[in-house]
């Protein structure tokens, strides 16, 4: 079942534009979403969210459209951009505090189960954590409120390998209880481990949208690992 519909979205800016982006995110699989940087990544995905405003296309979520219904959406998603720049020098504990009122469905029992796997401390301050430890606070976020959906922006971003494969299990996990995990992602060997599905994006458009294994059937040569075939298809060379 498709939890986001993503239908021809476009983002127009001086000397680049996203056209009429389409793919779907299903329920209880891990997409990848692939693409060099500066391709539109990240303006997809805050279009998604409605957090730039696209210059055509819709986005549906859980079936509605997330313009006429972005509170009940957020509310039913995880959202994580990576590094975010919360209160410097307030105590985790008391963001944490601030946060959670928005959320009816936030989850005490998740959030400390999370604080424990991730060794975050409710005492430290954003400004004492560790780039690593940024991103795991703000995935802990994303993952304390029950969420159907996770759209995440480089989640695994600024982390050693170890930590890399805790998050990437934690997805395997989410992935068993039926969420859609959808990220973006410039380490391919991360969605070698953990995706189902790849959206690979290029110059602003979807250049493929399909199952992993569909994927590599038609685009990998013999041999050729995912980010073999991905790193000749950027050098302009193509299979089909």
């Amino acid at each position: 079942m498709s939890i986001v519909e993503v239908r021809k979205l476009v983002k127009n800016y001086p000397g680049f534009r996203l056209n009429e982006v389409s793919f779907n995110v299903e329920a209880g699989r891990i997409t990848g979403f692939i693409g060099r940087n500066g391709v539109g990544k990240t303006t997809t995905i805050k279009a998604m969210l409605n957090l730039i405003h696209p210059d055509g296309g819709t986005v549906w979520f859980f079936g509605k459209p997330i313009r006429e219904n972005e509170t009940e959406i957020k509310v039913r998603t995880g959202y994580s951009t990576g590094t975010v720049n919360w209160y410097p020098r307030r105590r985790i504990g008391d963001i944490v505090r601030v946060v959670r009122s928005f959320y009816d469905n936030w989850d005490g029992e998740a959030y400390l189960r999370y604080m424990e796997l991730f060794g975050l401390d409710e005492d430290k301050t954003p400004m004492e954590l560790s780039e690593g430890m940024k991103v795991k606070f703000n995935l802990l976020i994303a993952l304390s409120h029950r969420a159907e959906v996770l759209i995440l922006d480089e989640p695994t971003s600024g982390l050693d390998p170890f930590s890399r494969n805790e998050i990437l299990d934690i997805f395997l996990q989410l992935k068993k209880e039926g969420v859609a995990v959808f990220f973006s992602t410039h380490i391919i060997s991360d969605l070698e481990k953990c995706a189902d599905d790849i959206v690979y994006i290029s110059k602003g458009e979807i250049a493929a949208a399909s199952a992993r294994d569909d994927f590599m059937e038609r685009y990998a040569l013999p041999g050729e690992s995912l980010e073999d075939a991905m790193l000749r298809m950027e050098g302009g060379a193509s299979h089909e």
